[in-house]
């Protein structure tokens, strides 16, 4: 009889953790949203407005101050990451670069000086995989990797800015990533602008940014762009002189870990 009343809340604790892990939906997510326009918010809904903030994660800042935060996604490099933080540097604008290993690998250097001229690196994943379709251990290694090869290279010892790969997550994977240290940041203003073979001009990238962009907007640029390196420059001059600011991650995590204490933790 004592071993059964032994054995008994081990086999229960089991089962509920079991009950637990089952019932995080893994179902993929797509990231979208309805586009901002006429300096309105883009929404994604109040359905993933609820499950981002239950993780901590977030796609846009407030409305009601015209703040910009940067970021750009780093698969490989294409030639245009050098002239994209050159504008950075004169127009002394902060960014996110996410990046993953094969960028880590191919360009060592460019992944240096984003760090040497304060820039955050976050992560893109290892391999860039859909994330949604390998185990929790698995997803732990692709983040794993990227952070240990960003600190051997660059020397930043921190990194809590994850980008989901594909733009593909699930509750499970925000779970998974927020057990890890990690906050999804996703993004409330982008167009197709990574299909190399399908660049259209600076005039195409500049447009686009101007039609959607809005207060505490989190702008999603592919370095990879011919497009956006070159408008990149006017881009930012005119949005200065509508009277936005841009701001890094570390300020919108600030200002919202007092709103929203689970981001703290």
């Amino acid at each position: 009889m004592k071993k059964w009343i032994l054995i008994f809340p081990v086999l229960f604790l089991m089962f509920f953790h079991a009950a637990t892990t089952h019932a995080i939906s893994n179902q993929p997510i797509h990231w979208g949203f309805k586009k901002g326009a006429n300096e309105k918010q883009a929404d994604a809904g109040e359905k993933y407005d609820n499950l981002l903030e239950k993780y901590g994660a977030f796609y846009k800042g407030s409305a009601d101050q015209k703040i910009l935060y940067l970021t750009f996604d780093n698969g490989y490099e294409n030639g245009y990451t050098a002239k994209i933080l050159d504008v950075l540097k004169k127009e002394k604008v902060p960014a996110a670069f996410f990046v993953t290993g094969h960028y880590l690998d191919s360009a060592p250097d460019l992944a240096k000086r984003m760090v040497n001229e304060g820039h955050i690196v976050g992560n893109h994943s290892w391999s860039h995989p859909d994330m949604t379709q390998i185990s929790d251990e698995k997803i732990r290694i692709e983040l794993d990797k990227v952070r240990e090869g960003t600190k051997r290279i660059t020397g930043q010892s921190d990194m809590q800015y994850l980008r989901p790969p594909r733009g593909i997550l699930s509750e499970r994977t925000l779970k998974v990533a927020r057990d890890s240290g990690y906050i999804h940041v996703l993004w409330s203003l982008a167009f197709k602008d990574w299909q190399v073979n399908q660049q259209k001009g600076w005039k195409y990238a500049y447009d686009n940014i101007m039609a959607q962009v809005h207060p505490g907007a989190v702008m999603l640029l592919h370095t990879v762009s011919k497009d956006n390196a070159d408008a990149l420059e006017k881009v930012i001059q005119d949005l200065k002189k509508r009277g936005y600011v841009f701001k890094s991650l570390d300020d919108y995590m600030l200002k919202e870990k007092v709103k929203n204490p689970i981001i703290a933790h």
